[in-house]
């Protein structure tokens, strides 16, 4: 009879350490998941947002040669192919703020990409040198709040 309490008890004590195992294991792996998750989600945002600040910067890099060919002669081949690359980089630029809307948590975020990007336009438009650079400084101030914001909301 003491051999067969003695057995149930090791059974029983056997059977309790593999329910408390698998229960530390499985909180483990879901920790580790939850980790592993939100590091892929980090990375994702560092990518997408430095990706959509260098697409902003290369349609105004663009808008102002297209301001440069508009000045010189609006009709030129020049100014037609200026066009046409400040279209291809808008289209890009839009597809980057489209990313940044799909993973910025923040509204404020989204709205300070969206703000850059409305930066743009008035430099199209500018009338004067001076007033091109007063422009290009706007864009460049909206573009520094949102790489403001992404940073804080990357780290």
């Amino acid at each position: 009879m003491e051999a067969v309490l003695a057995s149930l008890i090791a059974v029983a004590g056997t059977l309790l350490g593999s329910i408390i195992t698998f229960t530390f294991q499985r909180r483990s792996s879901a920790q580790a998941e939850v980790f592993a998750r939100s590091l892929q989600l980090r990375q994702e945002r560092l990518t997408t947002y430095s990706a959509y600040a260098g697409a902003v910067t290369a349609l105004k890099q663009g808008t102002v040669a297209l301001w440069f060919r508009l000045q010189e002669d609006a009709d030129s081949p020049e100014a037609r192919h200026a066009f046409t690359e400040c279209d291809r980089l808008g289209a890009a630029t839009e597809n980057a703020q489209f990313r940044v809307r799909l993973l910025a948590e923040d509204a404020m975020l989204v709205a300070l990409a969206a703000s850059a990007f409305d930066a743009i336009g008035p430099i199209r438009s500018a009338s004067t040198r001076t007033e091109l650079a007063e422009r290009e400084q706007e864009l460049q101030d909206a573009l520094n709040a949102f790489i403001t914001a992404a940073a804080i909301q990357i780290h």
